[in-house]
């Protein structure tokens, strides 16, 4: 694990603890699993560029999915 990984994993961590919180808060499902995914996703890729696609997609699905 190299520094890249360790930063890019700390904020898609916390964009997810945003997301959780905002969520659980307004009720919403979408926010509250895609915030789930994201603060766990870091423990389950060890690739930079797939981390960082992968997080990039996370963050960009409650704006497209409405629910």
């Amino acid at each position: 694990m190299d520094t890249s990984t360790l930063f890019w994993g700390l904020l898609f961590g916390s964009i997810g603890l945003g997301f959780f919180v905002y969520g659980r808060r307004q009720k919403m499902v979408v926010p509250l699993l895609t915030g789930v995914a994201l603060m766990i996703l870091p423990y389950c890729v060890s690739n930079t560029i797939l981390l960082v696609v992968l997080g990039v997609g996370f963050v960009a699905v409650p704006y497209f999915v409405r629910m």
